[in-house]
């Protein structure tokens, strides 16, 4: 077979494992497969990464064809037709089935508006935000992480002979004794430093030279275009949503709702995608996440529409 062909049989059986999961979610060993299969090879965590983001974007679509169906249960066609017709749509938050895929990858997983300190195997620290996973893949030779959603803080214990990696899609951020933030927001991966020094690596930017950053610096990578901004703040800005704040610099809007949408119910859906491109600084207090999101979308004259629990949409007044 072709490369075309081994990535489309490969996205197949993950879309499979995954219809299995949501079909029986409470069942041990389709978790355990899924771990299995994935842990295989690069190309198919690729596959599940892709069928993890169909779901993330066409969760209302499908829950409407599950609805109106005879059938209750998931089908790998509806997963098909759904991941086709809901690239219309821009939306922020959970909802089961990407959930239930995090759970199948994940070491460690957040819900809305919880923030969770854990120790890792190596005696570091992570401060997990909101609606965050991680799963942890250390070696004799180094301590690797994997950011799958959310935001996290690092507080890194030193090993020259181990280095600590934490890593989110194409984004790679090596660290020896430092603590940095790193979060990964509508295809936007920002890390900033509290103290210490890191090197961040775009694999697939050309040329893939790394970004060294000290404390007090950041940078904020599109993970589509691979371009890169940088800049500076104050060290006791890093990681601020520890103490319910959101600080921005030069971040787009659409990067800022899905930081707030973390602290929200429901999903939030950007009306607009224009609006999303639009660049907001500032600092945002997390006790009212739906004030903090007006405060970041008014500037461009848009608004906040409540559908209850279940939705906020942000369009044009």
């Amino acid at each position: 077979m072709n490369d075309e062909t081994d990535s489309r049989q490969l996205f197949l059986e993950a879309a499979d494992l995954a219809i299995r999961l949501q079909n029986d979610p409470a069942n041990p060993v389709s978790v355990e497969t899924i771990r299995n299969w994935v842990a295989r090879s690069p190309h198919h965590a690729a596959a599940w990464t892709r069928v993890a983001e169909i779901h993330g974007m066409t969760g209302k679509i499908l829950a409407g064809q599950r609805t109106q169906s005879t059938d209750s249960k998931l089908s790998r066609r509806n997963l098909l037709m759904g991941g086709a017709a809901g690239l219309a749509a821009v939306a922020v938050g959970s909802w089961a089935v990407p959930l239930a895929l995090l759970h199948a990858r994940a070491d460690h997983i957040t819900t809305t508006a919880e923030i969770r300190r854990i120790t890792l195997p190596d005696g570091s620290m992570a401060t997990l935000g909101p609606d965050t996973a991680i799963a942890t893949l250390y070696s004799d030779s180094q301590r690797m992480i994997e950011l799958l959603a959310g935001m996290a803080f690092f507080e890194v214990a030193a090993n020259p002979h181990r280095p600590f990696i934490v890593r989110s899609g194409q984004i790679a951020v090596k660290a020896l004794g430092t603590a940095f933030d790193i979060s990964r927001d509508a295809g936007f991966i920002s890390v900033s430093v509290s103290h210490g020094t890191v090197e961040a690596r775009d694999a697939d930017a050309q040329p893939a030279q790394p970004a060294r950053l000290s404390a007090g610096e950041w940078i904020t990578i599109d993970a589509s275009s691979h371009l890169m901004k940088r800049g500076t703040l104050d060290t006791g800005q890093v990681a601020a949503w520890r103490e319910g704040l959101i600080v921005a610099e030069q971040e787009t809007v659409s990067a800022m709702v899905a930081k707030i949408a973390r602290w929200m119910p429901g999903s939030v859906v950007l009306a607009d995608p224009s609006l999303g491109r639009r660049e907001v600084s500032g600092v945002f207090d997390l006790t009212d996440p739906a004030r903090a999101l007006e405060a970041v979308v008014s500037p461009f004259g848009a608004k906040l529409r409540s559908a209850g629990s279940l939705m906020t949409v942000i369009s044009p007044v």
